[in-house]
């Protein structure tokens, strides 16, 4: 199972819809499309070594039970998820939401802009629950990268044949192209 599918799969459609206002197949379309995203930009961020040791802080500070035995969305701060979203894709937060929302199915960027803020805070405990078994065989930052490039598999077109592809999603390397460079976002 790839890290969209196994952090879908902890996620209460019925009740994230609920809070989106929209039918459980259209969260879900937008999970799908704005996850791999969000995974995508927290990789970008760490490819440089002081992202990778400031997101090792950050993770840290993320307890890893919101993800165990399925999410509680009343559990989620949104407002803390914004915080996630503003550092992960910065000056181009306006940018990503634009091309997420006009992917097939995502349901429009204000849609995604309702949901990354949800999500950010699940796909933060989601990593600091993989990365507790890890840690002690990686430094605080120096296999963080590999980590999740490992987690991340092929959603991002890595690979021969990307996961969201292979379930008729978007090949959202392409669609986000050059947004999602490496370095810190400010």
């Amino acid at each position: 199972m790839n890290a969209v599918d196994d952090i879908l799969s902890q996620i209460p459609l019925g009740q994230l819809a609920s809070q989106l206002g929209v039918n459980e197949q259209e969260a879900e379309q937008a999970t799908r499309t704005a996850l791999p995203a969000l995974l995508g930009g927290i990789q970008a961020n760490t490819e440089d070594p002081g992202g990778a040791s400031s997101f090792a802080q950050a993770v840290q500070q993320h307890d890893p039970s919101l993800v165990e035995g399925g999410v509680d969305l009343n559990e989620v701060d949104p407002n803390e998820g914004q915080k996630i979203v503003n550092h992960v894709f910065g000056a181009q937060q306006g940018q990503v939401v634009q091309q997420l929302g006009g992917v097939g199915g995502a349901g429009g960027s204000a849609l995604i802009q309702k949901l990354l803020p949800i999500l950010a805070p699940i796909v933060m405990a989601y990593i600091a629950k993989q990365l507790t078994g890890a840690t002690s065989n990686v430094g605080a930052d120096g296999g963080l990268g590999g980590l999740l490039g490992g987690l991340l598999g092929g959603v991002l077109g890595g690979g021969n044949a990307p996961a969201a592809q292979q379930q008729g999603g978007p090949d959202l390397g392409s669609i986000l192209g050059g947004l999602l460079g490496g370095g810190t976002r400010r």
